[in-house]
């Protein structure tokens, strides 16, 4: 027969065990918190993208022979926010400028501020995707229950390798604090 641990182990153990969980759950919420500023300065450090100017647009020329596929996705981090586009799918030229929205809603009783960060599906899709207004470039601060349309004006570069006829751009929003940096 297996003896029970004495009353006093089981108690540190307990304890223990309820120790690291915690720091579990500080080392996941301060993972979640910092992403949107660590993003932003490693984009700043390499060059790669600076997620909150516009994007620069060298050639206006519509591709009217081309059609590109946009797909649309919207994603919240661990937010009690409603986020969508209100057009999940659009078909474009390259070259033509475009206007779509997306819409948020924050479903809690607390004001939150949020930042929308940007992806692309080919990676290299974001090279010829070229954001001229995007509610991505700043903080987004809802009041309680607040519902908001934002926009995105973009065209696609019609430099855009041929074989690529599908792009997915999908936003996540983190919660952020509300002074910008």
């Amino acid at each position: 027969m297996s003896e029970l641990p004495e009353p006093a182990a089981a108690d540190r153990a307990n304890r223990s065990m309820l120790l690291r969980f915690s720091l579990m759950v500080l080392i996941m919420f301060a993972f979640g918190y910092l992403m949107v500023p660590f993003y932003e300065r490693l984009c700043k450090a390499t060059g790669f993208r600076d997620i909150d100017t516009p994007d620069t647009v060298t050639n206006t020329q519509t591709d009217a022979t081309r059609t590109v596929r946009i797909e649309l996705d919207a994603n919240v981090n661990r937010l009690p926010w409603k986020f969508r586009p209100e057009t999940p799918i659009v078909s474009v030229h390259p070259g033509e400028f475009r206007n779509l929205f997306y819409e948020v809603e924050n479903n809690s009783d607390r004001p939150i501020t949020g930042q929308a960060i940007p992806s692309y599906r080919p990676r290299l899709a974001g090279e010829y995707f070229k954001k001229i207004e995007c509610f991505c470039f700043t903080r987004q601060a809802l009041g309680p229950h607040e519902k908001r349309r934002m926009p995105v004006v973009f065209v696609v570069d019609p430099k855009l390798p041929t074989e690529v006829n599908t792009i997915t751009l999908s936003y996540t929003f983190f919660e952020v604090d509300g002074i910008k940096s």
